[in-house]
Order: structure tokens, then C-alpha cells, then sequence
């Protein structure tokens, strides 16, 4: 079974979205598990404080090393190798090669930020993984983990019903996914490509490639040159 541990100051966030659909029912059947640990358990003094003023002055609070640092000691085994990610704007991008590492492991630890952020020493301390899972700041970590898991969740075996739903699609082999189409054939008169009712898979497939190039051209070049689209491109 995959194991995620969530360490939060607001563990009745979870399993929030995680508890529906794909996530939710492979949780349910056992696929994987999800426990939170509350960081305020281990807070300072009678409000059990978990945060300080920021050294050297400024806006905003951090949160405290010695807090942190004791959820850790007291939520994990001495001998948990899970990867321990925290979750932070200025963290290593999410791609879909590291998910798909992640998903292939034991479980994973996910440490969620607060505040203006963390004291950088227990980041150093106890080996944590910045992770980033976009050039944008949200109020805290709690969301950035619910992103990160059910991208790893969709990828563990018997999660989604098709073993191909999960290599074609956007990231998979460095590109975009190319355009989808169902019923009605006419919407509004625009008519589903011709080549996608031929019948023809070659040429289908010929279609699905060019406009998957075509699609991550025009929205993200950044990826061509890639095969996984999980590092730089190559110059």
C-alpha cells in the first residue's frame, strides 16, 4: 500500500478532494492511505505557538525550527525513508517525471507551509524536498499537496481504468495531449476531423502526434526537445 503523511496545522482539510472520485475510491479499496499529523500538537507554551517573528526584521511570521522539528521526530519512524516533500513556491517545479518516481516508491511525507514561511534550518536538518507546484503563492501548503498527491494517486496501479489513460496524455513523451472529440458529430457547426472517424489508426495516430507538436509549439516550447517532460530543454 502507498503511504502519504501529511503534516499540516489545519489536518481537517484532508482528505478534502482526495476523498472523491478516482483518490477517494482507491482509497477506500485500500490502493493507498492518508494520515495527517497536526504541527500544533507540538506548539510552545500554553497557546501552543507555533510561529515567531522573522529574524532580522520584517512583515509576516515564520514558523518556528523546534516545532516543526519535533512533529517530524514524533510523527515519523526512525527508519521512514519516504521522500519528505515540502511544499513551497521557490521548490523544485513538479513534473511528471518526478510524479511518476514518487508514485513507484513506498509513499511519500508532505510538509505543508504556513505563514511567511519555514526557519531554513529544520529545512536543512531533516532533509526536506522544496516542491513547487507553480510560479504563484497560495495561503499555505495544504492545496499544493492535495495537487501533488492526487497527480501521484492517478498513476498507482489499478487507480484508472485503463492502463493507456495514463501514457497519452499531457507531459507523457514531452508534449501536450492533442485535441479530444465525442458525440454529437456537429456542435454549433464545428464537425469532428474527418480523419478521426476513417477509421484508419495510422493515420489517426499520424493526426494525434502532429497536433499534440502543434499544441506545445504554440502553448509551451519550453518542453520540445524533452522525452519526458520532467527536465530543462536540451540546447
Amino acid at each position: 500500500m502507498w503511504r502519504a503523511t501529511v503534516f499540516t496545522l489545519f489536518p481537517e482539510m484532508f482528505p478534502g478532494p482526495l476523498g472523491l472520485s478516482l483518490a477517494g475510491e482507491a482509497r477506500a479499496r485500500g490502493v493507498w492511505a492518508l494520515e495527517t499529523q497536526d504541527i500544533r500538537d507540538h506548539g510552545r507554551g500554553k497557546h501552543r505557538a507555533v510561529d515567531d517573528t522573522p529574524a532580522g526584521g520584517g512583515a509576516g511570521m515564520v514558523l518556528r525550527a523546534d516545532v516543526l522539528a519535533a512533529s517530524l521526530d514524533a510523527g515519523l519512524a526512525a527508519d521512514d525513508t519516504r521522500p519528505r516533500l515540502l511544499m513551497s513556491p521557490r521548490g523544485k517545479p513538479l513534473r511528471q517525471a518526478r510524479v511518476h518516481e514518487l508514485s513507484a516508491g513506498q509513499g511519500a511525507v508532505l510538509i505543508c507551509g504556513r505563514f511567511e514561511g519555514i526557519d531554513e534550518r529544520v529545512i536543512e536538518a531533516r532533509s526536506l524536498e522544496e516542491v513547487s507546484i507553480g510560479d504563484y503563492v497560495l495561503s499555505g501548503g495544504e492545496l499544493a499537496a492535495m495537487v501533488t498527491l492526487d497527480a501521484i494517486v492517478r498513476l498507482l496501479p489499478g487507480v484508472m481504468g485503463k492502463e493507456a489513460s495514463g501514457t497519452e496524455e499531457s507531459f507523457e513523451g514531452g508534449l501536450l495531449e492533442y485535441p479530444h472529440y465525442t458525440r454529437p458529430r456537429d456542435f454549433e457547426g464545428r464537425a469532428i476531423p474527418a480523419i478521426l472517424l476513417s477509421g484508419d489508426h495510422t493515420k489517426i495516430a499520424a493526426w494525434r502526434k502532429a497536433e499534440a507538436l502543434r499544441i506545445t509549439k504554440e502553448r509551451r516550447p519550453d518542453l520540445l526537445g524533452t522525452m519526458d517532460g520532467g527536465t530543462a530543454p536540451k540546447k
